[in-house]
């Protein structure tokens, strides 16, 4: 039996330890909110499929780097492999061998947590320097879940709640300037923004398939297309021993 998707692409979710990235791969693949999580130790596991082009990717506002073909347009759909990776100091040596091969990444920081967005660029150059030229990022401000105060709501008890000390505009700059994708505000505990985010990453690598910028048969390649003799790809991560869960929706 055929696969359900026609290309596969590797994504990782990095940022600080406790900005939400595996609560975000819960949500998007589970569709569920998970109020205490484990501290991600090395990387853990999740897939979802995800329409791209058109007409699915009418809505996304994202300009397109080429011209399309001409015809009726097929609807093509795409297998994101979620890489979400462990944020704390310690385990940095374990997380950046998982950014080869990647082909999109996420940058996550809590608005909440102002020391969480200014270690984005510390993420954004280890990423740079170590994935694949060209990779797609975009910016994530998570737990966006603002009440009419401006408090955002972390464990229910007032005492914990705090204010947004990163505004959008601020990121909205910051991404401009380091030539991110996007900015996206996202909440893992409602859904808000999540499937948005990954979409605009998955939308950006079918544009860059579309015009020929990746090698689908190559190995090291973070995208891969279906079909491929059995019809199940395997990616090629360059480790012996992916430790961490697995897990996922498709």
């Amino acid at each position: 039996m055929p696969p359900s998707w026609d290309y596969i692409a590797k994504i990782v979710s990095i940022g600080d330890s406790g900005t939400g990235k595996s609560s975000l791969t819960i949500r998007l693949c589970e569709g569920r909110f998970q109020t205490h999580h484990d501290v991600t130790i090395g990387v853990e596991f999740g897939s979802r499929i995800m329409a791209v082009g058109p007409p699915a990717s009418a809505d996304l506002d994202l300009p397109t780097p080429s011209p399309r073909s001409p015809g009726p347009a097929v609807q093509k759909h795409m297998k994101l492999s979620l890489w979400d990776t462990a944020g704390q100091e310690r385990y940095k040596g374990i997380t950046r061998s998982y950014f080869r091969g990647a082909s999109g990444a996420l940058l996550v920081f809590d608005i909440s947590r102002r020391s969480t967005f200014e270690s984005v660029t510390s993420w954004l150059n280890d990423l740079r320097l170590i994935a694949e030229e060209g990779i797609i990022i975009v910016l994530v401000g998570n737990k966006s879940d603002l009440d009419e105060e401006g408090l955002v709501d972390v464990t229910n008890d007032a005492k914990t709640k705090r204010r947004r000390e990163v505004s959008k505009e601020e990121a909205e700059a910051w991404a401009k300037d380091n030539d991110i994708l996007s900015y996206v505000e996202t909440s893992a505990k409602s859904g808000a923004g999540v499937e948005l985010a990954f979409r605009k990453v998955a939308e950006r690598i079918y544009q860059g398939i579309e015009a020929g910028r990746y090698n689908l048969d190559d190995r090291r390649s973070g995208v891969k297309r279906a079909g491929l003799g059995t019809g199940n790809v395997r990616m090629n991560v360059g480790l012996d021993d992916p430790r961490g869960k697995t897990g996922g929706c498709c």
